[in-house]
């Protein structure tokens, strides 16, 4: 099977837990004996290979010329750039794992237009959440129902209007912005009143990618649950959660209890949504507790401010240390050698994959409760989990941790090996050959002949 798996980015370019997995679910598909390729939009066309994957990039435009082609359908030169690449490469099944300006309901019609099976897989709350957090306000979970006016108010929050002035602006008729964005106004107070418009644009993008992909995978419980609150046939749903490509060497027992400091490590974006402020002040409001953090963030574009804030807040403390990130191929023993990981998001994700690769090593996890964080760790037994979002209660189980020298090697000996990423390769399979079945096919090609 000839399969065009498209993420938001990809190798050598900063990435993040989506592109970890893309790369070890082509990996282990290409094992299986498919023939896989990675397109990914890029600044330019360019071909390569990375760790045996062959590798497209296809081009997308340096700027956004119209506000509807961000919220909406997506970049028509883009897409244009995907279907030639479909007829280069004519693929038997087309695989999405982003929902972006580049990757959008435009680049999925290029392989409906091709009569191209395609799968959609949620990977993060920006598919659906114009916020990007799915937390209302920037505080409490949000269910992730869409509905125009409350995430049209929630969106304008997030770029700085006051919530009761959000509220009132989020109350503007679509009409309005249309006949705004007709006449070119943008930017300013202009978005703000065309946000209405922008925000029904993302809606309907969506709920058309979802009813027009032939199948949506979902990572976890609670992203199946939005999925078919926002009108997805729960028959279209394939739940197949993360797993890991290989395990590392089991880690030592004697790890932290030689050197009598708690080591903590973190492994991520350097991004406000990641919680790394929230790890850092509860490090200074502990000055004199044996504890040591390791930060290996990944700084992607437009995190400069925000890594700037952390180093400025670690400063005075020795404790903390800013460290280069490592390859997925070392995590697994880079974890190994500490006590244990800190996974202190501020919103919902679908992984994150880290906590698995950590579970592979043996240690515990320090986690918000939320989203699959809170379907991954169970309080207690394989980590501890903590009120998101909250620099006190952070801070009390650190305390908890260093005040009873039982707790670290009893969390220890509760983790349990992590489901692992040939199981998912299996289930992706699976469903790739259920579309491509001849009932399957028939049905596919009938509906897009009807387009």
């Amino acid at each position: 099977m000839r399969i065009i798996h498209v993420p938001f980015g990809f190798f050598p370019d900063p990435v993040g837990g989506t592109e970890v997995y893309v790369a070890a679910l082509a990996s282990g598909q290409q094992r299986r004996g498919a023939e896989v390729v990675i397109a990914a939009p890029g600044d330019q066309a360019a071909s390569y290979e990375h760790a045996g994957l062959p590798v497209r990039r296809f081009r997308i435009g340096p700027h956004v010329a119209n506000l509807r082609e961000l919220y909406g359908d997506g970049d028509a030169p883009a897409a244009a750039a995907f279907g030639r690449l479909l007829d280069e490469l004519q693929p038997e099944l087309v695989h999405l794992h982003a929902f972006t300006r580049a990757v959008s309901l435009l680049t999925l019609r290029e392989a409906r237009r091709r009569v191209i099976p395609v799968v959609f897989t949620y990977h993060t709350p920006t598919v659906s959440c114009v916020r990007g957090t799915l937390l209302r306000w920037g505080r409490e979970v949000c269910d992730g129902t869409l509905d125009r006016r409350a995430c049209t108010a929630c969106t304008l929050q997030s770029h700085g209007l006051p919530q009761q002035a959000s509220q009132l602006v989020g109350r503007v008729p679509v009409a309005v912005g249309t006949a705004l964005g007709n006449r070119g106004r943008s930017g300013g107070v202009w978005t703000a009143l065309r946000m209405s418009e922008l925000v029904e644009l993302r809606h309907a993008a969506l709920r058309a990618l979802l009813a027009e992909a032939d199948a949506v995978v979902a990572l976890c419980s609670w992203t199946r649950a939005l999925l078919v609150r926002n009108g997805v046939p729960a028959a279209k749903i394939t739940c197949s959660p993360h797993g890991i490509a290989e395990l590392p060497a089991a880690p030592s027992s004697q790890q932290g209890a030689a050197r009598g400091a708690l080591r903590v490590a973190f492994l991520g974006r350097l991004d406000p949504a990641k919680g790394i402020d929230l790890l850092i002040a509860a490090m200074r409001e502990l000055p004199g507790a044996a504890i040591t953090l390791d930060i290996y963030g990944v700084a992607q574009e437009g995190s400069e401010k925000y890594a700037e804030q952390l180093r400025r807040a670690a400063t005075a403390d020795k404790r903390i240390t800013f460290l280069s990130p490592v390859s997925s191929e070392h995590v697994g023993a880079l974890l190994a050698s500490y006590d244990l990981l800190a996974v202190p998001s501020r919103v919902l994700e679908t992984g994150p994959l880290v906590v698995l690769e950590a579970f592979a090593a043996g240690l515990p996890v320090l986690g918000a409760a939320l989203g699959g964080i809170a379907e991954l760790v169970t309080d207690g037994r394989d980590g501890l989990l903590f009120v998101p979002n909250s620099v006190a209660a952070l801070r009390q189980a650190l305390t908890r941790l260093i005040a009873d020298p039982a707790l670290l090697p009893r969390l220890r000996a509760g983790v349990r090996p992590p489901r692992r990423m040939e199981h998912v390769v299996d289930e992706m399979l699976g469903l790739y050959a259920a579309l491509q079945a001849p009932q399957a096919r028939s049905g596919s090609e009938l509906a897009r002949a009807s387009d």
